[in-house]
Parts: C-alpha cells; sequence; structure tokens
C-alpha cells in the first residue's frame, strides 16, 4: 500500500512539473515548435528538401539573430519591448549608405559601416533613451510612434542627402537615394561566404555569420554580467530596491536604451550583408514586429529576456518562415507564409501584452 501511495505522489510530482513548464514556457509556443517539427517531418513527403530549408534557416537566424538580441537590454532595464528599433536600423542604414559612398568594399566596407554607424547610434540612442525617461509607464507606444516617425523623416532625408554614388543614386536625377540599392561589388554576403561549410550540393553552413552572431551574444552576455547590466537588471526587477541601493533608474535606462540602438544599427548591417541590398525609404518601418514577435516566441516575457529566449526563439520563428512557404505550399498549392508570418508576429505580442496584464492584476 505504502508503495502504491508514493508511486501515485511521483505521477502527482511528474504531473505538476509537466504543468509548470507548459505554464512557463506558454502553450502558443508549444504549438509552434510542435508545427515546426510537423513541418520537417512532413517535408520529405511532398518532396521538400529537409538539407536546403535548414541551410535557409541557418542563414536567416544568422541574418536577424542581431536585431533581435538588441531587444534584451531595454526589457531587461524594465523599459518593456523595443518598437523604437528603426531607430537603430536608421543608423545602421546611414553608416552603410555613407561606407558606400567612401568606395568601401570587402570586410573594410561591412567593419566600415559599423565604425560610420556608431556615432549616429549613440547620438539616436541617447535623445532616444531622455524621450523614454519622460515617459515612463507608456514606454511601447512612445517607442512604436517614435520608430515610424524617424522612418518617414529620413524617407525626406534619403531624397535630400547630398550622395554621390551612381549605384546609389536615381539615374535619371543625379540624387536622392533609390529605393533598393545593391551591395554587389561591395560587402554583399561577405559573412555568409567567410569559412562557408559545403556538405553536398544543397547545404552550405553560413559560418562567419553564425561566428558573428555569437561574437555580438558574446559582448551582450559580458555586458549584462558587468556592473552596469546588474544594475541594470535590478532597475528592471525592482526600480524602489535599486533606487534605495544607490542606482539611478533614469541613467540605467538611458544606457539599455543606447545600447539596444547600438545593437540595431549592427543588426541591420548583418541584414543587409546576408539580404544583399540596402533598403531605405519604408523598408524599416516595420522591422521590429518580427524581432519582438521572435524574442516572444523564444520564452521572453515584456521585461525579462535573456541570450537563449534570443537563439530559441529567433531559430524557432525563421524556422517557420523558411518551412512554411516549401511545405504548405506544395500541399495548399498558394502562398501561405505572409499570412503565417503576420499571424505568429502579431499573435505573439498581443499575446505577451495581455499575459502581462493578468500578472499585473
Amino acid at each position: 500500500m505504502s508503495g502504491e501511495i508514493r508511486d501515485l505522489e511521483k505521477n502527482n510530482g511528474d504531473t505538476g512539473r509537466l504543468k509548470a513548464f507548459i505554464g512557463d514556457f506558454g502553450w502558443p509556443r508549444l504549438i509552434i515548435f510542435f508545427f515546426v517539427v510537423l513541418l520537417f517531418v512532413t517535408a520529405p513527403f511532398v518532396r521538400v528538401r529537409v538539407d536546403s530549408s535548414l541551410m535557409n534557416i541557418f542563414v536567416r537566424f544568422g541574418q536577424n539573430g542581431v536585431m533581435v538580441l538588441a531587444l534584451v537590454p531595454m526589457m531587461q532595464a524594465g523599459a518593456g519591448l523595443n518598437f523604437g528599433l528603426p531607430v537603430g536600423i536608421v543608423a545602421g542604414l546611414l553608416g552603410s549608405t555613407l561606407a558606400m559612398e567612401f568606395e568601401l568594399t570587402g570586410a573594410a566596407g561591412f567593419f566600415g559601416a559599423i565604425l560610420l554607424s556608431l556615432p549616429f547610434a549613440l547620438i539616436f540612442g541617447w535623445l532616444y533613451g531622455l524621450l523614454l525617461n519622460k515617459v515612463k509607464g507608456e514606454e511601447m507606444t512612445i517607442a512604436m510612434y517614435v520608430g515610424f516617425s524617424i522612418v518617414t523623416f529620413m524617407a525626406i532625408m534619403w531624397l535630400v542627402l547630398p550622395y554621390t554614388n551612381p549605384t546609389m543614386v536615381w539615374g535619371y536625377t543625379g540624387q536622392g537615394l533609390r529605393t533598393t540599392i545593391t551591395l554587389d561589388g561591395y560587402w554583399a554576403r561577405f559573412l555568409n561566404n567567410f569559412f562557408v561549410i559545403k556538405i553536398g550540393p544543397y547545404f552550405e553552413f553560413p559560418t562567419g555569420t553564425i561566428l558573428f552572431f555569437a561574437f555580438m551574444a558574446f559582448i551582450m552576455w559580458l555586458f549584462m554580467r558587468s556592473r552596469t547590466g546588474t544594475a541594470l537588471t535590478a532597475v528592471g526587477s525592482n526600480p524602489d530596491f535599486a533606487r534605495a541601493g544607490g542606482v539611478s533608474a533614469d541613467r540605467m535606462r538611458l544606457i539599455s536604451v543606447i545600447v539596444s540602438t547600438v545593437f540595431g544599427a549592427v543588426g541591420i548591417l548583418m541584414y543587409q550583408q546576408s539580404f544583399g541590398f540596402i533598403q531605405v525609404y519604408q523598408a524599416p518601418i516595420y522591422m521590429a514586429f518580427p524581432a519582438v514577435a521572435a524574442i516572444l516566441l523564444g520564452g521572453a516575457s515584456v521585461n525579462k529576456a535573456s541570450i537563449l529566449n534570443v537563439i530559441v526563439g529567433t531559430f524557432l520563428f525563421q524556422s517557420i518562415l523558411a518551412m512554411t512557404p516549401s511545405v504548405i505550399n506544395s500541399i495548399l498549392k498558394t502562398d501561405m507564409s505572409e499570412v503565417i508570418r503576420i499571424l505568429i508576429s502579431n499573435g505573439m505580442i498581443i499575446y505577451a501584452l495581455t499575459r502581462k496584464t493578468k500578472v499585473s492584476k
């Protein structure tokens, strides 16, 4: 009898742990995870190559990972989801277009673009952080309008800034940037092709892109474990306790916004080199939404995020975008990729925000 009781207690304990895991991870994330697994299982049956799909996922992961990583500091500092990521993206666009204007190519072009974007990212991040410190409690709403505003303002500036490189400007006027600028001959796929590992005719592992993401993740890991990063996390967890310990909440939030903006600038440069093009005008306006959805999909909450959340979320989100067009389209004979991307992006954001509301009550 005692043995049966022990077995029952063990089963109850296992059930409790399973429920706790599901509660922490969330049903939407589990559903999406199993959906990705189902896509991989189904792929061979609809004549979709798994190896080429995996290559596409790794490329997308490296292409978007740094922009997702940029969200971590502000979330840890309690400033919420950085819907103002286009502020950093615009800084990166200024750096990349200046690098092209100076005719920088290859490694010099890519890393030169990073260096040229840093002053813009620091200034924009500082101004952006000062604004968010004045609207505490409404950061995400204000950040979204800041992102929309800077993209719209720069749509005018791209026409009037004195660029002269014929690769970038409109051919019939000789001024104003093109909507889409090719990076061929500059630094297109520079990291993707760095130490690329080829396995068979259909799989190439983008070693350089993954290594650069790992390097940026390591920098973020060091920063979050530094004295400043610890203070930043303390402010996000308990502002009153941090203030009692002599930590300035406004200063930490300002630092988190600046770091997020710098990583956003580097992130768009990663995206550009992998994509092979620079896109200006209205292209960056909604780029924050996939990044926000990815980190939430990885298990982050509105006020807590980790590098593991970035890795898991980006991989899952990009797996869906890579596998859905090939697998679902082969079955339904129609393109559902954009519909599913919008559903998952907006659905994860709504889930996170409503979950926060429930906790706060």
